[in-house]
């Protein structure tokens, strides 16, 4: 295996993403309006059983800045949407490893009777293999069927390239939780990563040969059985999106992940949780708005790197 090559570009000019108005060269900064909340995202806690070495949240076995989210907390946030009719459509889990919440099912179970699709994010590995969790969620799938979806990261399908971002040993876990999965009807896509220079042919081409060798039941060139993430890192130059940006890309802001999106995080040693812009950005203090749903309906300045290299450019999405 070679490593991925030397990046070659500038790290980050330190007069960038410093206003939420303008940029850098005085340029009207792009803005984003909530359209609709059709998917509400909750982050479960940033502990992890990986440590990952590109991990967008720093997710770790250590690593609790983001707390346990609690069942009646999860509640409070679904009653929100109820009463005020907001239409959402799809709650997401995501973490650190939404399988360490000690109330995860408890929670699944809970927003799955309220009608609401679920998709969660998971490594698949050793907390979703426990006994108590399969026969969770075996009776989960037998009563909400393909209400539910699970999301799981194999971020390569080479193991040595997915041991380089995951760690040494990952990649048979995951495979043998992934079969359990697909042996088991449950409705399931797959997350990987673009960051050993691998084109979308080549790596679909590839995920599709593991999965014929391993009997995985999964169709890789399907879009939405596998999603190709872009890489993200905020110290290196990325271009500040202005409002005549979108022409020139091919965009429209109503793309944006933050126009039908928002997380909840629950910071350590706080009370409440709190509503965040995107769930790529769950440290930045920037795009908080608030405890409440009604509260987060605030027009979003893209005034961070990942806007421009995930969204704008990448033209990526996390429920897509």
């Amino acid at each position: 295996m070679n490593q991925p090559a030397a990046q070659t570009a500038y790290f980050l000019d330190p007069a960038k993403f410093r206003d939420p108005a303008v940029t850098a060269d005085g340029e009207p900064r792009a803005t984003v309006k909530l359209k609709k909340l059709e998917t509400l995202w909750i982050n479960t806690g940033t502990l992890c059983n990986l440590e990952c070495r590109n991990c967008y949240i720093e997710s770790s076995p250590s690593n609790d800045r983001l707390e346990y989210i609690r069942h009646d907390e999860v509640v409070d946030y679904l009653d929100e949407i109820q009463e005020q009719a907001l239409g959402t459509h799809t709650i997401g889990f995501t973490g650190g490893e939404p399988f360490l919440n000690p109330e995860m099912l408890l929670i699944l179970q809970t927003t799955l009777e309220r009608g609401f699709d679920v998709l969660l994010l998971t490594n698949a590995t050793r907390p979703m293999m426990r006994p108590r969790v399969r026969r969770g969620l075996e009776a989960l799938r037998d009563a909400h069927g393909d209400q539910l979806t699970l999301r799981v990261s194999i971020d390569h399908f080479d193991a040595e390239w997915h041991e380089y971002e995951r760690g040494a040993d990952t990649f048979e876990p995951v495979v043998e939780g992934l079969r359990w999965l697909t042996h088991n009807g449950f409705n399931i896509d797959i997350a990987g990563r673009l960051f050993a220079g691998d084109d979308e042919r080549t790596m679909r081409s590839g995920y599709a040969a593991l999965f014929e060798e391993r009997g995985i039941r999964l169709d890789a060139r399907a879009p939405d059985k596998l999603v190709l993430f872009p890489e993200m890192d905020a110290r290196l130059d990325a271009p500040e999106i202005t409002t005549a940006c979108w022409d020139k890309v091919g965009s429209h802001p109503d793309n944006m992940m933050c126009a039908s999106s928002r997380m909840i995080v629950k910071r350590k040693g706080t009370e409440r949780p709190s509503v965040i812009a995107c769930t790529l950005l769950p440290y930045d203090q920037r795009f908080e708005l608030g405890h409440t749903l009604r509260e987060a309906q605030q027009t979003v300045s893209l005034n961070h790197p990942h806007c421009a290299q995930f969204c704008v450019l990448g033209g990526a999405s996390c429920s897509g």
